[in-house]
């Protein structure tokens, strides 16, 4: 598998030193588009082995800054895969229930079983960003977090899942036209809220946190990838190449037929 947009364990990650644009790197959209379209119907036709096979399991955690186009990501990509075998979870405020539990309780609860693919918008990450900025918890208990994510995400794949890691890295003046784009067309006013405004106000806070939870939390066996995300063509393409490759790596099988079937004769 190429090592497209991955974070090295130990790298030290400054996210303004990493290019929002995809257009810098790949100069034809056309082509990119057309290796999209591939990479998705190789996709589809291996999610159906996976599927059935029921040995392994892939996890996709997706973390952006706000209108970095997790939604987006997720309805292109796997655009054409059978349902039955994909499943999206979207992390919200923790609920009262949740609170009462440990962070990571309903994280674990919502990881892939045996032949899925489980798609998180957001994740457990949110535990040492959110909490972080917003200064809802004591410094010396985010700081620990790290550890504790990276033995979980260890557990997960020492126990069959495999971990694709994808920060959507958009730029402050993408954001900002985002933002735009959703208050000018009144059928996307409802993914607009006044909060928005309040967390951009935070984006160098924000920023800071990512750079950490990127540093900390990129390791052999779950590593993370920062994908240039100010065009939507070029962060199709990256990210479906990585699904594509990372598949093909876990080579699912289809079982073996039952003996016999040769010989059945339906009347």
């Amino acid at each position: 598998m190429s090592k497209l947009h991955q974070i090295s364990p130990g790298e030290k990650v400054d996210l303004s030193q990493f290019t929002t644009r995809g257009k810098d790197l790949h100069d034809d959209r056309k082509s990119a588009e057309k290796e999209f379209a591939a990479y998705r119907q190789r996709i589809a036709e291996l999610q159906p082995r996976l599927y059935a096979e029921r040995k392994q399991k892939l996890l996709i955690v997706l973390q952006a800054m706000d209108a970095g186009g997790k939604d987006s990501t997720t309805r292109h990509v796997f655009e054409g895969v059978n349902p039955q075998g994909v499943h999206v979870v979207s992390f919200k405020a923790p609920s009262s229930r949740e609170l009462a539990h440990d962070y990571l309780w309903r994280i674990h609860q919502a990881v892939p079983p045996k032949g899925m693919i489980h798609i998180f918008n957001r994740s457990h990450y949110e535990d040492v960003l959110v909490v972080r900025v917003d200064q809802l918890i004591p410094e010396n208990e985010w700081q620990r977090r790290y550890d504790q994510i990276n033995q979980f995400e260890k557990f997960l794949t020492e126990t069959g899942t495999k971990i694709l890691k994808f920060y959507l890295h958009i730029s402050k003046e993408e954001q900002k036209e985002r933002f735009q784009d959703r208050l000018d067309e009144p059928e996307k006013h409802w993914k607009f809220s006044k909060e928005d405004l309040e967390k951009r106000k935070q984006w160098d806070e924000y920023r800071v946190a990512f750079n950490d939870a990127l540093t900390e939390c990129s390791t052999e066996h779950a590593p993370w990838h920062v994908i240039p995300a100010d065009q939507k063509w070029y962060r199709n393409w990256a990210i479906s190449k990585i699904i594509f490759e990372t598949l093909e790596e876990m080579n699912p099988q289809f079982p073996a037929e039952e003996p016999g079937l040769d010989k059945i004769v339906i009347e």
